[in-house]
């Protein structure tokens, strides 16, 4: 076995993961976790080398800590930006917590990121659910007739939603005057 040519092997693994680590950063803004994801399955179904998942493991790490020390990847204002735009959808403050967990981000930087939102917003799971309610027309935008009907229909799109009960009933007892006041303010 030749030493050098390990060596260039080496070097030529690290500068392709380099390559697709910078083009998934040029399209995307992914997590740490996401791009760490990314590189060993393109490892695995591109590059195809032979070199154990351990020692590929090990590069991709040490690539993705030089992308976190030049800040160009940074879980916290990932996180930040995240949590924002997922309430502006109507996302639950539990719902938003599970997505960010799902796309590995810490749990420090979730916390950090929801007690910004519940500092800044006051009660941000009753706007959301308002938001829901009007993105996906139920609750007090269905025809008087039809609430009744669809009551636990409803029920279930905000639990599913990441909502309590209690929550979940307030909003769906409003009637319409109410709901478009909120939806003003809101």
């Amino acid at each position: 076995m030749n030493p050098t040519s390990n060596k260039s092997d080496f070097e030529d693994l690290t500068t392709n993961l380099k390559d697709l680590a910078y083009s998934y950063l040029e399209k995307y803004n992914p997590s740490k976790q996401q791009l760490k994801v990314y590189l060993l399955k393109k490892y695995l179904t591109k590059i195809k080398g032979t070199k154990s998942k351990k020692e590929v493991s090990l590069i991709i790490d040490q690539i993705v800590f030089n992308l976190e020390k030049n800040r160009i990847i940074n879980d916290e204002l990932y996180s930040d930006s995240k949590a924002r735009m997922y309430l502006r959808r109507g996302y639950s403050l539990n719902k938003i917590n599970q997505s960010l967990r799902n796309k590995g981000v810490d749990y420090k930087y979730i916390k950090k990121s929801l007690d910004k939102i519940k500092e800044n917003e006051i009660e941000p799971d009753f706007v959301s659910a308002i938001k829901l309610c009007k993105r996906r027309r139920i609750g007090p935008l269905r025809p008087q007739a039809n609430r009744e009907l669809f009551y636990k229909k409803d029920m279930g799109i905000l639990a599913r939603g990441g909502f309590n009960y209690e929550l979940s009933k307030r909003v769906l007892d409003l009637d319409l005057v109410e709901f478009k006041k909120m939806l003003n303010l809101v």
